[in-house]
């Protein structure tokens, strides 16, 4: 099945099954924003506590925070975010469509990765175990020339990022005939930058209202309390503050689903550490991120590290962590070394000393800053994406059908488990009650005793349901029930008494943040 055609699926899935909902679609909905349903909001807050209780629970230097959306107007001139946060648009004349034009170039890049792909795929089908990927891909001559485009573009394309050139990025979009996706055209606008931020009035009168931002980052609330934090919780550098919160960005080219959007939510660590240290804590942090993200057996070959085209003038060293999306390889959080850049600026605007005292060193100075950025709602977006399958199955009387499941990793599924009495009488209900109620202030559980039983386990499979107990006449006979496994669909008789500790085992946090340390 082609990969366009899988997400549609996916997001038709979403919807259908409470993960996510288009915003007021009662009214036709709003354009790139979207509301977590039932199920959705479940795997949020389970993908949100995953991350910080490991950044927290894990790291004795790093404590949390939550600040305000609405800052002083003063915070977005200091972090340089009123003059400077841009995005490169360009327009289609014929079909009057919006488009970021570095994003028409790295889906360029993109097609020509997929080329390569292609070819190493039929090849290992036509060489089998004999098939050595590295050689064939520094011979093969489409291979080759495929990758000479790629590096050709990726030249041109960072030197423009890097100079701010717009007219050299639209050049690029004319030289290689990039055509609009929806009328086919060649026909270009100039590229012009447009700032993202939304603006909004404080203030009690129209007269004496005050222009305000909604934040498009969470990063400047923790510079901003950078102090604070640092002298109550009497913290040492190196030290972090761990942040999970909204932010907004007015993105005129919002697209693919919840992979952009116009109000989305970011978990954030700045890690302030000694000038000179940076690189240090920029590696340890890249690899403990990656080992986060692996770690959920999403599939090792689904994650790599993609270096910046072009460094933020403020930082010596960026990389992104990529996931491979339905829609090819998208990033799902950056890292990044932003040097003292922040601090120093907003020392410099509020006039306020924000330097730290190292008794080591016998000396202060403006901390470096190590920076871990993931979406929310993009990790949220590739754990569906990696996780939706289709597979065949037999039914009870012989006949194919396909299943539709989530293979969501254990810990984040949205309910642990399904309780089902059989039957909808013989005391089984009663008994399949007592079930819930035990177990209910451990785990998150669904009781369902509606249609068939191959019917609620479908049900459960669609939604990623791990677990599903069976409660039947044999239950009241000897306190066992049958779990079935989602992925598998094997069965297994287990007491009711052991039903507390094999679920603790599959689905503890406490278990997964081990294999992090």
């Amino acid at each position: 099945m082609a990969q366009e055609d899988v997400f549609k699926k996916l997001v038709a899935h979403c919807k259908e099954y409470g993960f996510v909902f288009q915003s007021s679609e009662i009214y036709d909905g709003l354009s790139a924003v979207y509301d977590y349903g039932q199920m959705g909001v479940e795997l949020k807050n389970n993908i949100k506590k995953y991350w910080y209780d490991s950044m927290v629970k894990l790291n004795e230097n790093v404590v949390g925070l939550d600040s305000a959306i609405f800052m002083h107007p003063t915070t977005w001139k200091a972090s340089g975010h009123v003059d400077a946060f841009n995005d490169p648009l360009i327009d289609n004349k014929e079909s009057k469509k919006r488009y970021r034009a570095d994003v028409l170039i790295e889906d360029l890049i993109q097609k020509f990765e997929v080329k390569i792909e292609k070819e190493v795929s039929k090849a290992q089908k036509r060489f089998g175990e004999s098939f050595d990927e590295d050689q064939f891909k520094s011979t093969n001559p489409r291979v080759l020339a495929n990758q000479e485009k790629i590096n050709e573009i990726h030249t041109r394309f960072s030197a423009a990022l890097n100079n701010n050139d717009l007219e050299d990025l639209k050049q690029i979009i004319i030289d290689y005939e990039i055509a609009c996706p929806i009328s086919g055209t060649k026909n270009w606008t100039d590229v012009r930058q447009f700032n993202l931020m939304f603006s909004t009035e404080i203030g009690s009168t129209a007269e004496g209202a005050s222009k305000i931002y909604l934040r498009p980052e969470t990063a400047q609330g923790i510079f901003v309390n950078y102090l604070n934090v640092q002298k109550t919780g009497r913290m040492k550098i190196p030290f972090g503050i761990a942040q999970i919160g909204k932010a907004f960005r007015n993105e005129i080219v919002a697209r693919q689903f919840i992979f952009r959007m116009r109000e989305f939510e970011q978990m954030e660590l700045q890690f302030f550490v000694r000038p000179g240290d940076e690189m240090q804590w920029f590696e340890y942090w890249k690899d403990f991120r990656m080992k986060w993200h692996k770690s959920l057996g999403m599939g090792d070959e689904n994650y790599r590290f993609h270096d910046h085209e072009k460094l933020a003038h403020y930082a010596n060293a960026a990389t992104d962590i990529e996931y491979r999306m339905p829609f090819g390889f998208k990033e799902v959080e950056g890292i990044h070394s932003r040097t003292d850049y922040d601090l120093a600026q907003h020392q410099e605007y509020s006039g306020k000393k924000l330097q730290y005292f190292d008794p080591e060193l016998n000396k202060s100075y403006v901390p470096y800053v190590v920076e871990t950025s993931i979406g929310v709602d993009r990790m949220f977006l590739s754990i569906l994406a990696g996780a939706y399958t289709e597979d065949e199955v037999v039914d009870t009387k012989g006949k194919k059908e396909t299943r539709v499941l989530l293979k969501l990793p254990a810990i984040l599924a949205p309910i642990k488990m399904a309780v089902l009495p059989l039957l909808k009488k013989a005391g089984l209900p009663e008994k399949a009650r007592e079930i819930v109620d035990s177990l209910k202030f451990d785990f998150n559980l669904q009781y369902d005793e509606k249609d068939s039983i191959g019917k609620r386990y479908r049900r459960q499979d669609a939604i990623g349901t791990p677990f599903c107990i069976t409660v039947d006449h044999q239950t009241l006979e000897d306190n066992t029930v049958t779990i079935r496994y989602r992925d598998t669909m094997e069965q297994e008789r287990v007491n009711i008494a052991d039903l507390n500790n094999i679920l603790e085992e599959k689905v503890s946090m406490k278990n997964l943040l081990k294999s992090l340390v």
